[in-house]
């Protein structure tokens, strides 16, 4: 399953592209809170340009090993989600020495979720690995 899948992937590319430029891919972290949420975060923040794409142009993608996850980037916007995602960061990278940095009130504010995209016919949720 895909959750299983970001859970356990210690980093991830996300591809965004700025308007009418090729896309790109930035290796980052991705978490996966409690409640199944899926949260991102700019170490840079918000001078991180990943992170000003998405927030441009919210339809990007996960690129988990072989697998390729579209998924819509939504600003976290209440303390509580910016705080779910601080926690599973601290769970997650707890030996991770970059993790401070991750924690900085800087980097709070670019928490973003990432819902899936909308398939066809209005089904959204993440999809199975094919295979």
């Amino acid at each position: 399953m895909t959750l299983q899948r970001l859970r356990a992937a210690v980093e991830v590319k996300i591809e965004t592209a700025a308007e009418g430029a090729a896309l790109h891919r930035t290796i980052i972290w991705v978490v996966v809170d409690e409640g199944d949420r899926v949260f991102v975060r700019s170490v840079r923040g918000p001078a991180g340009r990943w992170y000003r794409e998405a927030l441009r142009q919210p339809a990007c993608a996960l690129v988990v090993g072989e697998a390729r996850i579209q998924v819509e980037a939504s600003p976290a916007a209440d303390p509580e989600q910016a705080a779910a995602c601080s926690r599973a960061l601290r769970s997650k990278y707890a030996m991770d020495g970059s993790l401070a940095a991750m924690l900085r009130e800087a980097t709070l504010p670019t928490t973003l979720r990432l819902l899936p995209r909308q398939a066809p016919g209005g089904a959204v949720r993440y999809p199975r690995r094919h295979g």
